[in-house]
């Protein structure tokens, strides 16, 4: 055998031995794919209980998104009311808060939305996360205002620095809407909320305040004709009466129960559109002075006051009470 023989004879046997190196390289390879009985068992088992975890945890997340969600977008059939912007103070030491906060929420959960939930609150309050608590569990938008200065006033003057706390927050971020104080004592009618988004520049209506211990009930609000405020504002009892509030309240209450304009007007009693808080040369608000150093809820209630011509009643003809303020403990 020559030479070139040789050459040729070890050459197919090289291609031999590749071949069959790269045969047994491939059949390992698969082989390496395909698990025995009892690993792919186990594999499967546990392959079916990621895929039910995955589905479980995609489910409960998009049940929250919806619920967190809800709120913002709302239905397609809402998509063109009026924010309402409802803003409520608490008090520190107050041992029907957290009652009273969850009571109002459901209330706010039942008002078609877009609703704003604008709740105030000391720094010092030791009850400030479990009101933070409360606020993330609503499915309500909301903020929770939180201040830091030690106020030592009356605590009427406490509860106005907290709307102003409110208001200069409403100013800063021009959050648009009708703004509306709701006390945690308050109880409405539904449909009060949707009569709010009917407010243009200011709505006045009359409400009644309830004493349980004293057996006692006060109106007092604006006597209105058409939905316009112009006869005046009222502040009769009613413990004793056996009529309701309507032309039989107006014909029955004495020349010195109507007043043209109210000493005080009810802080729940009233409502306005957000822009005069930023709209000085349309409301006549001076732009020289810091807001921060303004009375907001003050300038809103002389502002209201000055012409009432831009006051709407609640309802039409302000006949008909839709909230109630109850005294039934003191904060």
């Amino acid at each position: 055998m020559g030479s070139g023989d040789r050459l040729k004879k070890r050459i197919q046997l090289w291609k031999k031995a590749l071949v069959h190196f790269a045969l047994c390289f491939i059949m390992g390879f698969f082989t390496g794919f395909a698990p025995t009985s009892s690993v792919s068992l186990f594999t499967s088992r546990n392959a079916e209980a990621l895929r039910t975890k995955f589905t479980d945890a995609v489910a409960v997340t998009n049940r929250s998104l919806m619920a967190e969600l809800q709120p913002l977008v709302g239905s397609s059939s809402n998509h063109n009311l009026r924010q309402l912007i409802v803003v409520t103070t608490t008090r520190s030491g107050d041992r029907w808060q957290d009652a009273l906060l969850r009571r109002m929420a459901e209330t706010l959960r039942l008002v078609p939305q877009p609703v704003l939930w604008v709740v105030v609150q000391a720094s010092s309050d030791a009850d400030t996360e479990a009101t933070a608590e409360v606020l993330r569990n609503t499915g309500i938008m909301y903020r929770h205002l939180v201040f830091k200065e030690n106020l030592t006033n009356a605590a009427a003057e406490e509860d106005d620095h907290q709307r102003n706390v409110a208001l200069s927050h409403i100013e800063r971020h021009r959050l648009a809407g009708i703004v509306h104080f709701a006390e945690l004592s308050n109880v409405y009618d539904l449909q009060f909320f949707q009569e709010l988004r009917n407010i243009e520049v200011f709505g006045a209506w009359p409400m009644a305040m309830v004493s349980a211990n004293r057996k006692r009930v006060v109106v007092d609000g604006p006597i209105c004709n058409s939905s316009n405020v112009i006869l005046g504002w009222i502040s009769e009892d009613l413990s004793n009466a056996k009529f309701s509030l309507s032309n039989d309240l107006i014909m029955k209450s004495t020349a010195e129960t109507i007043k043209a304009k109210p000493p005080k007007i009810n802080i729940s009693g009233f409502a306005f559109n957000s822009s005069i808080l930023w709209d000085p040369e349309r409301w006549g608000r001076s732009i020289s002075v810091p807001d921060t150093s303004q009375d907001s809820i003050r300038f809103v209630k002389e502002v209201m006051l000055e012409d009432e011509t831009k006051m709407k009643g609640i309802p039409a003809d302000c006949s008909k009470i839709m909230l109630w303020r109850l005294h039934v403990h003191e904060r």
